[in-house]
């Protein structure tokens, strides 16, 4: 149905909003989000997967802010805040991404690439400054109006935020794609390991499809910075905020939700796969012999590396020292995170009070 005159004067976008489909994907993407809810209850997952929520919970109120505003397209307040959460709920969701692959490489402390317990901190930093980036350039383009100068510095800062955000899940595809590698050629790759490995590549390439479309739609932007009609297929069509914004996200928050992690790894920090590729142990954990301020300079251990002699000690290779895990196996499918089938956990894990 199209405006009057006056509406589109006053209309913030540069189309006629619809008001049925953000209704819509509100509603799957909040569904998302309370099944996540459930999930890390059932599972006990918080610290590894609380993003997720979080994210979910972002996501969701930026579309549910996107169906009001497209009834009052001329309030500028809602437009900004519907902008703002649908902008910022995409780098928290990748920051589970990393706090899962952090878990990973406990799991898999052997084959892990730099201190697992360095990767959240290392990559959250990074999204951090993805997201602080990301929040300032959303605003300042959603507020601009006709200054110019405001809306150019504001899609400057989007644009970064978008390549900065590329550039953590190439390197999180990277990370992955390592550990799969060594994991292989150790022989073992066992099914949920493996169904970690393609759901983290999955859902990289799920963000960057999105940070592509972003990049394309800021490029689009600074070359009809004053217009109101005819700005541009990107610009002027909806569809393509649902197909390449939220789309890649939607699949991204129920792929996750499908192949909840805390069905394929442990709860515990401690708790590895000993390289037989069967049994499980507890460990204690990841001890490296360095400062925390050089971890914190080399969470590669480069230094090490090169040296020959990683500053890490390699504790799986002192298998007899670390109880076996009584409760089952990841790796075989016969252990579980969930609270009706680990009641009696105490009994049957030997667990460090430091888990």
């Amino acid at each position: 149905m199209a405006s009057n005159n006056s509406d589109a004067e006053t209309n913030l976008y540069r189309y006629n909003p619809s008001h049925i489909l953000p209704a819509v994907f509100a509603a799957l993407v909040g569904l998302s989000f309370v099944l996540h809810v459930y999930q890390n209850y059932r599972y006990r997952f918080w610290r590894v997967t609380f993003f997720i929520c979080w994210g979910g919970a972002l996501f969701t109120v930026g579309w549910i802010l996107r169906c009001i505003s497209s009834y009052h397209p001329g309030n500028v307040n809602i437009y900004i805040a519907s902008t703002v959460f649908i902008y910022v709920g995409p780098p928290v969701y990748s920051a589970a991404a990393y706090n899962i692959i952090g878990r990973l490489m406990n799991y898999l402390p052997m084959h892990a690439v730099l201190n697992p317990n360095r990767v959240l901190i290392f990559f959250i930093y990074v999204g951090a400054a993805v997201e602080a980036i990301t929040v300032a350039g959303a605003a300042k383009n959603a507020s601009a109006g006709s200054d110019l100068d405001k809306y150019k510095s504001g899609g400057t800062l989007v644009a970064a935020g978008l390549v900065l955000q590329a550039v953590v899940e190439c390197c999180v595809i990277g990370v992955v794609s390592i550990v799969h590698r060594r994991c292989s050629r150790a022989r073992m790759l066992s099914p949920n390991i493996r169904m970690v490995c393609i759901t983290l590549y999955g859902t990289s390439t799920l963000v960057l499809l999105r940070c592509i479309f972003r990049a394309v739609e800021s490029f689009e932007m600074f070359g009809k910075l004053s217009c109101r009609v005819n700005c541009g297929s990107i610009l002027s069509n909806e569809w393509y905020l649902y197909a390449f914004e939220l789309g890649p996200m939607l699949v991204f928050t129920w792929w996750l939700n499908l192949m909840h992690p805390g069905r394929h790894l442990p709860r515990q920090k401690l708790r590895y796969l000993c390289p037989d590729g069967r049994t499980e142990r507890i460990g204690p954990g990841w001890i490296d012999r360095r400062s925390q301020w050089e971890t914190f300079a080399d969470p590669l251990d480069l230094k090490g590396m090169l040296k020959g002699a990683p500053s890490h000690e390699k504790y799986w290779l002192r298998q007899d020292e670390w109880p076996v895990c009584k409760d089952g196996s990841f790796a075989l499918g016969t252990a579980t995170n969930a609270r009706a089938g680990s009641e009696n956990e105490k009994d049957l894990v030997p667990l460090s009070p430091h888990v």
